[in-house]
């Protein structure tokens, strides 16, 4: 008996589900369309029919396997591991590189083809469509009549090639799964080529050396560090070491790199050569750093724009405020530039939560993808990606039904106490943030003073302003519920209470006080320094402006000498242009030992900045924000927000015409969003 990949995966999913699954959801959970599902299943009743087990198909309830239990268990043997299983034509190549990087030697082109149970012409032309991607991992396919098939390059070229291949074709369950039984043959050998059996013994070694630097990096970081650490034991295990002569730096001492070696010799028996340490420690600390002068990452400020164009095209289609939240700015702004990167790279987006996510969330998950496709046009996002965007969104809707705070709420009922305890369970059941501390009569109601309570609650009309309570019927409708919920945070928590609120310090308290003042202190220094420069003078090229400029800044003790920094301001415009698009702006960035202290100035110019000979640029307002080579975490996070309210349209709207005290009221308010969300 013959079945594909596809047939296996379907069968897997029919069997492991009690109750009727639709083709659609088997179409999300496989990564196919609808009617490829309906196709394979027409296929797979024949095969079926073989074994007595039946497929009911129920339209508008879903598929469900029909056999008696001996005939499914039959079913699941064969499923174990007595099937033939035709591969994907993806999946064959990826098994086909995975061979090559195992063996050592060529590989003859029939041992290939009879490994991958296909022909000779087939393993052909899959060697010519890997052909190029080989070459851009910078590894070789070698290929002679007579001699056979060879992956040739670099050992830690072929490692990367071998973290490529994990990434795009294990997911987590894979990776730290331990049900290896159900592994695709594709998972198992990915799995063996990375050292999967190695997984546990390299996160010990990584765990005790984390307070050495690694509790910083991202769980993306640390889950490529983990793999290619892992990879790199298996490799040495096998016999296949770096080469002494690999493109590889010096290794640097540092307790990182030594905690590291340390514990992985202890926990695994190997041994480490030079070469090997130098490679661990550019795992460890990769020295490709590129443009180190550089305040922000180059393409930082377009994925802040994607970021801002996607938010607010979901304002418009959702009427949600999402602008105001800025741990969905944040969150967006981390996860789209990995996951961007990542889709350029050519790796698979993988979401195992999908089929859940389109069933729960379905209307916001098609707004999104609306709102995707209209804003991003360098790439297609797959499904797996939005649904990813679905729970960003998602939970920042959930945030803010939250309030910022507990209300304290008097119930004023006329229709007796059964009346105000259905109210006051409904409530709770509701908005569970508001604590009713108290039932009193209507006329009791404008005597209570204000410092005791946030809000009254009534069912009937009371003689108090507007902003002091709100009428309800007992039954608390979802509307009224919504409506209440909206008027606590429109109106009451706008009005500060009447009586402090009391914070109990949790343990960190110092700690994170710390820190908070850490992030007040920038935010001072930045703001007070803040200084708009009105300049008359026209400019014959970007050399001269610059030159200009910078003497300003050397005026206020920001730099010492005006040359170095130049140069460096000359070289960042070299890799890519300053100006933000459609502003009539342009912000100039670095950061350099010539730098005694962060600064951030504006230079409103008469004549346009001179950026390529003979072409008007359009720019008058240039911004320059310079940074010390050494800067804090808190100084990059300040200096990177700042750099964000540049895609605000009244933030954009101010630099050009706004006076100094406007703009730095603005940024005051803005950076104090900011702080807020620290605390």
């Amino acid at each position: 008996m013959s079945l594909s990949n596809r047939h296996r995966q379907i069968l897997e999913l029919l069997m492991k589900q009690r109750d009727d699954i639709t083709a659609g959801e088997i179409a999300a959970e496989i990564n196919v369309s609808t009617r490829t599902v309906h196709r394979e299943l027409s296929e797979l009743e024949t095969v079926l029919a073989n074994l007595s087990i039946a497929l009911r198909k129920k339209s508008g309830k879903g598929i469900q396997l029909l056999a008696e239990p001996e005939k499914l268990e039959a079913l699941r043997q064969l499923l174990d591991g007595r099937v033939n299983v035709a591969y994907s034509a993806e999946e064959r190549r990826m098994l086909l590189l995975c061979l090559l990087l195992q063996e050592e030697e060529p590989v003859k082109l029939f041992t290939l083809s009879h490994d991958l149970a296909v022909t000779i012409p087939t393993i052909t032309n899959d060697l010519d469509e890997l052909d190029s991607w080989v070459k851009r991992s910078n590894l070789t396919l070698v290929r002679k009549r007579g001699y056979g098939v060879e992956l040739s390059g670099t050992e830690a070229n072929k490692r990367r090639m071998i973290l490529h291949l994990a990434k795009n074709g294990l997911d987590e369950s894979d990776l730290f799964g331990k049900n290896e039984s159900q592994h695709s043959p594709l998972a198992q050998k990915l799995l063996k080529l990375i050292g999967k059996e190695n997984f546990t013994k390299v996160e010990e070694a990584l765990w005790l050396a984390e307070d050495e630097g690694l509790s910083e990096i991202s769980e993306e970081e640390y889950t490529n560090l983990l793999i290619s650490l892992s990879i790199t034991i298996a490799r040495i295990q096998m016999g296949r070491p770096i080469e002494v002569n690999s493109d590889h730096h010096s290794a640097r001492p540092s307790k990182l790199l030594t905690h590291t070696i340390d514990h992985l010799t202890e926990k695994i028996p190997i041994q480490l050569t030079p070469a090997e340490i130098s490679y661990i420690a550019e795992l460890l600390e990769p020295t490709s750093e590129p443009h180190a002068n550089l305040l922000f990452p180059i393409d930082e400020l377009s994925y802040m724009e994607m970021v801002w164009k996607l938010i607010r095209r979901m304002e418009r289609s959702l009427g949600v405020p999402f602008s105001d939240d800025r741990s969905l700015k944040e969150g967006l702004l981390s996860h789209l530039e990995s996951a961007i990167k990542r889709l350029l790279a050519g790796a698979t987006i993988r979401n195992p939560l999908l089929t859940q996510i389109k069933k729960d969330y379905e209307l916001l998950f098609e707004a999104i993808r609306e709102a995707v496709d209209a804003t991003i046009s360098e790439i297609a996002i797959p499904d797996e990606e939005i649904g990813f965007l679905v729970m960003h969104f998602g939970a920042s809707i959930e945030r803010q039904k939250q309030f910022k705070r507990n209300v304290r709420a008097i119930l004023v009922c006329t229709s007796g106490i059964g009346t105000s305890k259905m109210l006051a369970v409904r409530l709770t059941k509701e908005l569970p943030q508001i604590n009713i501390i108290g039932n009193a009569s209507w006329f009791e109601a404008a005597r209570i003073p204000k410092k005791d309570y946030d809000l009254i609650i009534s069912t009937v009309d009371l003689p108090l302003p507007s902003d002091q309570y709100m009428k309800l019927s007992p039954l608390l409708t979802k509307d009224e519920a919504e409506r209440l919920r909206l008027f606590i945070q429109n109106v009451t928590l706008q009005k500060e209470s009447g009586e402090p609120i009391h914070m109990h310090l949790e343990a960190g308290s110092k700690d994170r006080l710390h820190r908070i003042q850490f992030y007040i202190n920038e935010i001072v220094s930045i703001i007070d320094q803040f200084t708009v420069f009105h300049i008359e003078q026209s400019y014959e090229n970007l050399e001269e402006a610059l030159q200009d400029i910078c003497s300003y800044v050397s005026r206020w003790g920001v730099i010492d000498e005006v040359k170095p920094i130049v140069e460096l301001l000359l070289a960042r415009e070299k890799l890519s242009s300053q100006v933000i698009p459609d502003t009539g702006l342009a912000l100039f960035h670095i950061r350099s030992e010539q730098v005694k202290k962060p600064s951030f100035t504006l230079f409103r110019l008469a004549d346009d900045l001179p950026l390529e000979s003979g072409k008007q640029s359009g720019v008058r307002q240039l911004l320059l924000m310079l940074g010390p080579q050494e800067l804090s975490k808190e100084s990059l996070e300040v200096l990177s927000e700042i750099s964000s309210f540049l895609l605000i349209p009244e933030m954009i709207d101010l630099l050009k015409s706004g006076s100094q005290s406007e703009i730095k009221h603005f940024l005051s308010q803005e950076l104090a969003a900011f702080l807020e969300n620290k605390k």
